[in-house]
């Protein structure tokens, strides 16, 4: 896994010059609670599924110019559950624009089939890829904020897999007729982003 934890201006403005140009980015946050009012973001995670960024916030780190991919209605921000990434990243006072939420989509496309739409269930659906969230509990507000290379390969390796689900997820939408069912709840869902 090609990783930059982006710490200086320097590697911020690296980290742009190489997402800047995508058109599909798997994006993340990492925080305290599941309160977006009572807790706090601690970073931020993109991937174009090569190319891995983590901007560590609560070392201090600022998003610098890679707030400006999150604005950038040709770049397509998928998340998993975007709805409570967005709110964080709102509070924190950034916008997003052009979102994917493969939450939704796997609600979408497992419907009535009684399985759970959880990042680590679907990923192993499509992937067989068996995601580790132990180093999930470390996440709280007695955390002293600083990135171990375990944390970061924990809060990356949500990531990294984001634009091929929802490649996967987009040919599974048209074929079970569901893109437009997909889109009005998108639509509904993330009016205000």
């Amino acid at each position: 896994m090609n990783i930059l934890v982006a710490r200086s201006k320097q590697e911020i403005e690296t980290a742009y010059e190489k997402l800047a140009d995508s058109t599909i980015l798997g994006c993340d946050t990492e925080t305290s609670s599941l309160s977006a009012r009572r807790g706090k973001i601690f970073s931020v995670q993109f991937s174009d599924g090569d190319f891995n960024v983590l901007i560590p916030l609560s070392e201090g780190v600022s998003l610098g110019r890679l707030e400006e991919i999150l604005l950038n209605p040709l770049i397509t921000k998928v998340f998993h559950n975007a709805k409570f990434d967005l709110e964080f990243l709102r509070e924190y006072g950034i916008q997003t624009k052009n979102v994917f939420c493969t939450m939704i989509a796997e609600k979408l496309l497992t419907r009535g089939a009684g399985q759970s739409a959880s990042l680590a269930e679907t990923l192993y659906r499509y992937f067989a890829v068996d995601l580790d969230k132990s180093q999930r509990a470390k996440f709280n507000r007695h955390w002293n904020g600083i990135w171990t290379d375990e944390l970061v390969h924990y809060a990356l390796s949500d990531v990294v897999f984001l634009p091929k689900l929802m490649r996967e997820q987009t040919i599974w939408l048209e074929r079970l007729g569901l893109t437009e069912t997909f889109e009005r709840q998108i639509a509904k869902t993330f009016s205000d982003t």
